[in-house]
């Protein structure tokens, strides 16, 4: 069975950084698209970036995430990273990851919206202090 684990989270004050990882089993690599999204208390599901699998080096970036937010992956462990740089408290949030499949109708154009994935790990909170 397809499993996500996210880690990574904790408290940092603002300026700081966090690295977060998202470790992925139980599917051939390739087949899925990962995905970075969050979500605050009261606030919509927002997406951050899109891998097109652990081995890819390509991402799609949300506008309001590039630059502070950086994706990448590590083939060898089949493991999904994001570099957060620069956090504010606004950034504070349960952070998840996501799998979907890679069929040429939905990737990458739904990639970042976070409808209809497939997979989604249980979420690693984010907190950043003022």
């Amino acid at each position: 069975e397809v499993q996500l684990v996210e880690s990574g989270g904790g408290l940092v004050q603002a300026g700081g950084s966090l690295r977060l990882s998202c470790a992925a089993s139980g599917f051939t690599p390739d087949d899925y698209a990962i995905g970075w999204f969050r979500q605050a208390p009261g606030k919509e599901r927002e997406g951050i970036s899109c891998i097109g699998s652990t081995r890819a080096t390509r991402v799609y970036y949300a506008d309001s995430m590039k630059g502070r937010f950086t994706a990448s992956s590590d083939a060898a462990k089949n493991t999904v990273y994001l570099q957060m740089d620069s956090l504010e408290p606004e950034d504070t949030a349960v952070y998840y990851c996501a799998a979907h499949r890679r069929d040429s109708s939905w990737y990458p154009f739904y990639c970042l919206s976070g409808d209809e994935y497939d997979y989604w790990g249980r979420g690693t909170q984010v907190t950043v202090s003022s």
